[in-house]
């Protein structure tokens, strides 16, 4: 037996006219931009962006096994409308029409008005539609504010040319989330790969995927592949998350300098310099300084951690003296269910097996991943930016009021402490000993002074958005 279709309605007012929303939505990376950080997707083929019988291909995983949704694009009319359909996937049925609606002035409205019908009927009405709706709610919430997010940060530029920006580390946790974001603003984004074609040069499937090739371990890298670039943003480096063997260190701080190194000297030789140099750092910086507030004025700490961000911030000098303004992005605990110190937490936690770690006291410096991107497009925007920034939130807390902050949220107790002598273990000691029992109030001065707009300033309000635990202000329309 075949049940009614369920509706259900999200609309938004725009700061901008109904075309700029349009053409939004069609520029590459709109689609992972709307992706919830939570969902786990991936996009395994699309073709034809947003026309007339164009296709996407996603493989999503809601437990143990991933599912292949594909959907087709119908109805387009320009400026208007565009309507997914579900060709194949977990439901019986899905139609989701993304209407622009011009307001009055520079303004319209948004409707996202989706008809579907789950599998087995009346039963799996019962059985799923409740979770299905709440699902529905939490991802259109994330997406409007992403869409109101990026689309006012697009209008406010529209009248700057777009950039050819150069990233390396596209593919790591900042860059996938980074390059969405710049693809969307309108930039022409390269990557920076280490993939050999033969040419140095390599074309993928679409625009966005332009790549210039180069080997950092052998000192490879042509200067003529970098004319013409505005912007570069050097990510990569060996992952810190692991078994700190001493090899395992040696390549974590060898992966960060010989990589700068090359590109900042090869950055300094171009007949056409590009405009800015943004080169990751971190707040290792600091070092172990409890009871301390710390900016970027404040000295360097000493140590393992230390020691590799001062060598890798030095190895970016030659940029900075061939006249290229160089921001050193000293990045905090960078917050996303999608990797990093999160994403290895969620697991225990959401079990109820977590717990402050040591004392609980330490200071965690964080930052949501929101506001890592927003803020590095800033500092390609912001002309005054140059040298050391910290990407921090402007709120830190202690260890034991993340813990308790996460428990809370996931509705699991916290009552497991991890000891503080788990640094004196092996191999993996000295890494936990320098990540998670560091203490370090890092806060984001520079950034606060040119009165960036925090997106997640709080932890509570951050995790919440990051994990799609809010709730909705108001409930959409359903029948």
């Amino acid at each position: 037996m075949t049940s009614p279709a369920t509706t259900f309605q999200k609309s938004s007012t725009l700061a901008v006219p109904a075309s700029a929303a349009f053409d939004w939505h069609c520029r590459p990376g709109a689609f992972e931009r709307l992706i919830p950080p939570w969902e786990r997707v991936r996009i395994l083929h699309r073709s034809g962006g947003i026309s007339n019988q164009s296709r996407v291909t996603l493989s999503i995983k809601t437990g143990p096994l991933p599912l292949r949704w594909i959907a087709e694009h119908r109805d387009v009319v320009g400026d208007i409308q565009f309507r997914d359909v579900q060709i194949r996937g977990p439901f019986a049925s899905w139609d989701h029409l993304h209407r622009f609606e011009s307001l009055e002035g520079d303004s319209s409205c948004l409707h996202d008005i989706i008809e579907y019908r789950l599998p087995l009927g009346p039963l799996g009405k019962v059985v799923a539609g409740k979770w299905i709706r709440s699902q529905l709610e939490a991802m259109f919430q994330w997406r409007h504010e992403v869409t109101r997010r990026d689309l006012a940060r697009v209008w406010s530029c529209r009248h700057q040319p777009p950039l050819k920006i150069l990233i390396s580390g596209a593919q790591g946790l900042v860059g996938q989330a980074l390059v969405p974001l710049l693809s969307c603003a309108g930039h022409e984004v390269w990557s920076l790969s280490r993939r050999f074609s033969g040419t140095g040069v390599e074309f993928h499937s679409s625009a966005r995927d332009h790549r210039v090739v180069w080997d950092p371990a052998q000192g490879e890298l042509a200067p003529a592949l970098l004319e013409g670039f505005d912007a570069v943003i050097h990510l990569a480096g060996e992952n810190v998350f692991g078994l700190w063997t001493e090899s395992k260190k040696r390549e974590i701080l060898q992966s960060r300098l010989r990589g700068t190194a090359l590109l900042s000297r090869t950055l300094a030789q171009l007949h056409h310099k590009p405009r800015v140099f943004l080169c990751a750092s971190a707040i290792g910086f600091y070092g172990h300084r409890p009871g301390q507030a710390l900016t970027e004025s404040s000295p360097p700490g000493t140590g393992f951690f230390p020691d590799s961000c001062q060598g890798w911030e030095q190895t970016a000098s030659p940029a900075t003296e061939a006249g290229i303004r160089t921001v050193n992005l000293r990045f905090g605990v960078v917050l996303t269910p999608r990797g990093g110190a999160l994403g290895k937490m969620l697991p225990a936690f959401s079990a109820g097996l977590g717990g402050a770690i040591g004392t609980g006291s330490q200071q965690v410096s964080w930052i949501s991943i929101e506001d890592v991107i927003s803020a590095i497009d800033f500092c390609l925007r912001e002309e005054s930016v140059s040298g050391p920034v910290n990407l921090t939130a402007p709120h830190p807390v202690s260890n034991g009021e993340f813990t308790a902050t996460l428990a809370r949220i996931l509705r699991r107790p916290a009552l497991l402490p991890v000891p503080g002598a788990v640094r004196l273990l092996p191999l993996a000691g000295e890494m936990i000993g320098n990540l998670l029992l560091t203490d370090a109030m890092v806060l984001p001065q520079k950034l606060t002074t040119r009165e960036y707009p925090f997106i997640h300033p709080r932890l509570e309000d951050c995790l919440r958005s990051l994990l799609g635990r809010e709730l909705p202000p108001q409930a959409p329309s359903r029948s």
